[in-house]
């Protein structure tokens, strides 16, 4: 389906200052730590602005990471509602089959709202131990880790919870949770392309995975700011979001949270709750934030390892720009901001065109990985520059022992290729003996930078912000097809 369009409406009409936008773009592009992605401003419902890094596009999916679990607590909201799930049911009632291997007290009292809210009693992370125990059946995996507390007693961000609880909802609708939100979720919002990547079960992992555009990010966070009601139409149940949105566990000195703000007050049903309002998050900087207090919605993709940071600056930027009231004489500025949000770009890798006289040395020219081993990608284990007819050149990685060609230009900007994933290549010489060339896969939040030393004949390899999985390279982008296999991390 062609999602219908938001409802637009200049900032100022909106009581939103477009110098405080400014402001926030200016502080973003100034940390080189955080590459933005894309950001859509929501205000009293109708969008005020929203803006594009190229070579990131609006309708293309972006990988959400543990942004994914805000869609999957949706899910399963819509199946109580349907009478298929009950929060207050234990989860090993949804499994009989595996009755008689749980025998931990623990596990068979904990409850599906202990697991939506990351309350399931373990003190840690547990996925690597459940998908260890039983790769075939990461539900029983999971059961098999006796929690060291009581149920509901304790948070842990826990991935295993959130994929139990999507297990359950695929069980009890008998779908995948993308066959079953898009009729109830996806096609009402107006939301295009939806990919989630499943394991070897067939399952949709719900913790993680799921690849969306910022678009769609956005018209959730304005459904749950809405409670739940697009255009007049109820989609969520009357009072869901206050229940998500509500602190069900204590985050606050946990450990990995406790010096990050806006993650240590308390955790609702697959969302966290914030200094202002709260939010769907995921690894890198994919954000939904939702701000009842100033009716407004953000969504933000990125790549950056400082989100508490990212997060600050939208505070102290971005909601002192929010006004009560419309303000006037502001056409200017709001024209500006316009105009800025669509010139947004990121910086392709410095470099230049080869010097001529070592374009007959590089062509054709082959390296190993540096020391013997590429340690940022350990299955990359060749490289080779060639010369393409029309006077672009093409590096190809040879990555879990397959080929991985990237073209660029040699210090010309960026080259956008679809196959075998989509990804946006950048670089150039920095001198006769060395070539960088940087790899954007422009379905995640990832970028590979390659260098190569002539004289040495080696490379390196290192990315920017690492993939939370093992996938080869020609795998990351959006799970079209039978894709399986997904991360294991937030």
């Amino acid at each position: 389906m062609t999602a219908h369009p938001l409802p637009t409406a200049e900032p100022a009409a909106q009581g939103v200052d477009a110098l405080g936008v400014h402001a926030l773009l200016d502080a973003l592009e100034a940390v080189p730590e955080i590459e933005p992605h894309s950001l859509m401003i929501l205000r009293h419902g109708h969008l005020v602005a929203a803006g594009w890094w190229a070579p990131y596009t609006a309708r293309r999916p972006h990988l959400l990471y543990s942004l994914s679990k805000s869609f999957t607590a949706t899910a399963a909201a819509l199946a109580e509602a349907e009478g298929l799930l009950d929060f207050d049911a234990p989860v090993l009632s949804y499994f009989p089959e595996f009755e008689a291997d749980i025998t931990d007290p623990r596990s068979r009292a904990m409850l599906v709202r202990h697991v939506a809210s990351m309350a399931s009693g373990h003190e840690d992370e547990t996925v690597d131990a459940a998908f260890g125990a039983d790769p075939a059946e990461p539900v029983r995996g999971f059961l098999l880790q006796p929690p060291q507390r009581d149920p509901g007693t304790v948070f842990a961000y826990n991935q295993p919870c959130t994929y139990t609880l999507g297990a359950i909802v695929q069980r009890v609708t008998g779908q995948t949770l993308t066959e079953y939100l898009r009729p109830r979720l996806f096609d009402p919002l107006g939301i295009d392309e939806a990919l989630w990547q499943r394991d070897r079960t067939g399952r949709e992992i719900g913790f993680s995975g799921l690849h969306a555009a910022t678009d769609a990010v956005a018209r959730l966070g304005q459904l749950y700011l809405d409670d739940g009601v697009r255009q007049g139409e109820r989609l969520l149940p009357e009072g869901w979001a206050a229940r998500a949105s509500h602190p069900h566990i204590p985050t606050g000195g946990v450990m990995g949270v406790e010096d990050r703000p806006d993650s240590n007050r308390g955790y609702g049903y697959q969302f966290w709750i914030s200094r202002h309002g709260f939010r769907g998050d995921g690894a890198y900087g994919q954000f939904c934030l939702v701000l009842p207090e100033h009716d407004a919605v953000i969504a933000v993709t990125t790549a950056t390892e400082r989100t508490q940071d990212y997060l600050d600056l939208i505070w102290r930027h971005l909601l002192p720009a929010f006004r009560p009231e419309p303000l006037t004489g502001r056409q200017a500025a709001d024209t500006a901001l316009r105009e800025r949000l669509e010139r947004l770009a990121l910086s392709p890798a410095g470099g230049g065109p080869v010097p001529p006289e070592r374009a007959g040395d590089w062509s054709g020219a082959a390296f190993t990985p540096e020391g013997g081993i590429c340690a940022d990608r350990p299955k990359l284990t060749a490289a080779e520059v060639t010369a393409d007819a029309g006077g672009g050149w093409t590096l190809g990685l040879t990555d879990a022992g397959e080929r991985f060609d990237a073209r660029f230009s040699g210090g010309q900007g960026w080259t956008t290729a679809e196959k075998p994933v989509p990804t946006a290549v950048s670089g150039g010489w920095a001198d006769g003996d060395t070539l960088a060339v940087d790899l954007v896969f422009l379905e995640t939040p990832h970028r590979l930078r390659v260098t190569c030393s002539l004289t040495a004949r080696t490379f390196t390899a290192r990315w920017l912000t690492r993939p939370l999985d093992e996938r080869p390279l020609r795998r990351l982008g959006a799970p079209r097809g039978s894709v399986r296999g997904g991360p294991k991390r937030p």
